[in-house]
Order: C-alpha cells, then structure tokens, then sequence
C-alpha cells in the first residue's frame, strides 16, 4: 500500500511538471468555436492558451507537437448529461434509484466522468443525480481538487418536481417510495427548496415543467407559471439561472414566459414556440439521442424499420428549431445511453438537418455563452487551455469526434498524441 502511494505521488508530481512546460501544438486545421482556420499555432503556457496564429514565436523550453492530419478544437461541452446513470438497457430507471446503493453509483460515476472527459468533453452540465442526492456536488469537488480525472461540472443536485408528478410509480400507496428529485409546491416551500438546494452548493436549478402525469398517463404541465417566475426569480436572486425539463406544449411555453434558460427536450415544441424561445432568449438542449436510444430498447430496429413516433417527433421539432434560428445547446441525455459515446447525440443532429460547423459551435462557444462559462468554448489567447484533437476533419464530417488523439483540461494531459 505503501509503495501504491509513494507511485501515485510520483505521477501527480510528473503531471503537474508536464503542465507547467510550454507546448506548441501544430495541427492541420484548427476549429476556433467559431471558424477553421489553416496554418494556425497554438501556444499553451501553463494552464492558459498564450497566443494562437501562424509562426509563433516560442519561449525557450517549448515543445512542438504535430498533429498531422488532426483537427485541434477547444474542449467539448456535453450541455445535458447524468453521471448517476448508466442505460437503461442495462437496468431500469426505477430499480437504479430504488436498488442501487450509493456507493455503487458514485463509483459509476467516477468511472463515467472520466470516460466522458477521454472522449473530449472537457464540461458538462450533469442535470440531476436521479436519486442520488447532492452527490454531484461531491463528484464536482472531487474532480476540482484533482482526486479523479473528469469534466468540469455544473451541477443541478436533485431537481425540483411538483408532488406526485415524478418517478418511481407505481407502489402501493402506503409505501414511502424515495424519489427521483425533490417535491416541493408553492410559495413558501418552493422559495424554501430553492434556497436549500443553493445552500447544498448546485450551480443551476433545475425543474420539471411537465411530466407524465396525466390522467391517461400522458405528459401534462406541472408547476403553473407563476410558480416557476418565483422560483427563476429567488434563483436569480444568488446569481444562478433555471432550466426546465419541458416537453409538452403547455409546459414549454410555461418555462419560456417563467424566465428558465433552457428548454430541454422540447419534444412537442412547435415553429410558434421556437420563435418565442429566440425572442425571450431561451436556449433548446433537444436530447436526440435518448429518443432514439430509448426506442431501440423498446424494440425498433433501427435501419430496418420504419422510425417510431416518437423519433419522427424530435426530427420534426428538431427541423422547426432550425428554421427558426433559435440558440441550440448540444446535449444528448447521456446516461440513458452509454456514457464516452456522447458524439452520438452530434451525429443525429447532423443526420436530422444541422451543418457540421453549426453542430461543432452548439458543443463549443454557443453553450460557453449561454451557460456563461469565461475563457472557455473557443481557442482564444488568454483562455483556459481546454483542449482536444481529433483524427481527420470534424467541421465535414462529424464521426471524426471519434477518433479523439488528445485531450488537455487546464493545461494538464489526460491523453496525449
């Protein structure tokens, strides 16, 4: 034991001496979060990006490094995810909340976050532990003080839901069945939980405008408007934003007159509602992926088949967003699928309509303003050195993210070229 701890000191010490050199990375092409460029350098020193252009001039003690035929591009944003879970091919929902020890899903989690970093998502916005607490905070913090590798996190602890609208279902109702967010419904108790959830140290809260809760099981609002501008307002009050889970009309247009940042889902969204979220400023995370995820576990086999419903529901929302020229937020809802596969979400954006560098933009520099994260999203002088390249040309073909070469978080390695 002993001697394991002596050799981890020795390779702490041994990152912390590479990050401190100055490198000079030299790729084919460089995508800025904006632009492509050729015959573009870029200087790291430290933890910061030093200048960028052609013909850097280099400190004495620089090391080059070529990336032939590779793309360098700033660090990915993964804009909805869920560390706390794992597929639900693999186990349900209900029994990871219900059957799940917490040591067993912080350990996934450890194990996810940084699967998720390796494939070249440098953030994520972890939207809700599903049962798990606040335990995303210290999965956050863990990360932070460089116990394990991992993302940058924003946090979102337990969500808040309105009473008996959320999962699981389905007990007897003499049972106290735990649930996957917390409960709270007006005035007071709704200012209450949001102060509580600031106080456990989460940096977005998240709430669900609709669920499925219907009479007939279907999605219905949840919280009225009023309840939601209350809880935007006490949120904003401590300098944070809200978003919502809203894939209902009704439960959309609540979020978007409530004053949330986000719409995630958006299923039902209609060209009106789009056109709405870009005149107030709203932000659309569509989650392709979980649908087509979640519909192959249901049975649709896919390239076989013709598409189910609900998979020709998010082309046909997803089309109206684009039309509509509202900002989208690349987020796939990873964790109902596999976490470290999270290009698959960009792939389905660009299969349903999206230009590559439009894609590239929604996981760069679009959600590093929306989210208001400074010095990240682009590769600009003065900004974190988050950094990945990839094999080949991403801005024309998307797949590229896959082949991920190198990945550097604030100036430190996690994989080098």
């Amino acid at each position: 034991m002993k001697r394991l701890l002596v050799f981890l000191v020795f390779l702490s010490t041994l990152v912390n001496a590479q990050s401190s050199k100055p490198y000079l990375l030299i790729p084919d092409r460089v995508f800025d979060g904006k632009e492509v460029h050729t015959n573009w350098q870029v200087l790291v020193i430290n933890n910061k990006i030093e200048a960028v252009g052609a013909n850097l001039k280099k400190p004495e003690g620089t090391e080059e490094i070529i990336l032939k035929n590779q793309t360098l591009l700033p660090g990915l944003v993964e804009g909805h995810s869920h560390l706390f879970l794992h597929p639900y091919n693999e186990t349900s929902w209900d029994d990871q909340v219900l059957k799940e020890s917490p040591m067993e899903r912080a350990a996934r989690a450890v194990i996810h976050a940084e699967k998720t970093l390796l494939a070249g998502f440098t953030t994520v916005r972890d939207l809700g532990t599903e049962g798990a607490d606040f335990d995303d905070v210290g999965l956050k913090q863990a990360i932070e003080k460089g116990i394990i590798p991992g993302p940058r996190m924003i946090t979102v602890g337990r969500a808040l839901i309105a009473t008996g609208s959320y999962g699981p279902k389905g007990y007897n109702t003499r049972s106290n069945v735990p649930q996957g967010a917390e409960e709270a419904d007006g005035n007071d108790r709704l200012i209450q939980a949001v102060r509580g959830q600031i106080g456990r140290g989460i940096d977005v809260v998240k709430i669900y405008a609709d669920y499925r809760w219907g009479l007939m099981g279907e999605a219905k609002a949840t919280f009225l408007q009023e309840e939601i501008e209350l809880m935007v307002k006490v949120a904003a009050s401590s300098g944070r934003s809200v978003v919502a889970h809203a894939s209902t009309e009704e439960g959309i247009r609540r979020a978007i007159l409530g004053g949330c940042k986000t719409i995630e889902h958006g299923d039902a969204a209609t060209a009106e509602l789009f056109q709405l979220m870009k005149d107030k400023g709203v932000a659309y995370c569509p989650t392709l992926a979980a649908s087509d995820a979640i519909s192959q576990y249901r049975g649709w086999k896919k390239g076989q088949e013709a598409e189910p419903e609900r998979v020709q529901q998010k082309r046909k929302s997803f089309k109206a967003a684009l039309e509509s020229g509202v900002a989208i937020v690349m987020g796939g809802d990873v964790g109902v699928f596999t976490h470290g596969d999270n290009v698959r979400e960009m792939e389905l954006m660009n299969t349903y309509g999206m230009k590559p560098l439009d894609v590239l933009r929604s996981a760069t520099s679009v959600p590093a303003k929306i989210f208001e994260m400074k010095q990240l999203g682009e590769i600009k002088s003065g900004y974190l050195a988050d950094l990945i390249a990839v094999e080949g040309n991403p801005t024309e073909t998307i797949s590229a993210l896959r082949k991920v070469t190198m990945v550097m978080k604030n100036g430190q390695w996690y994989k080098r070229p």
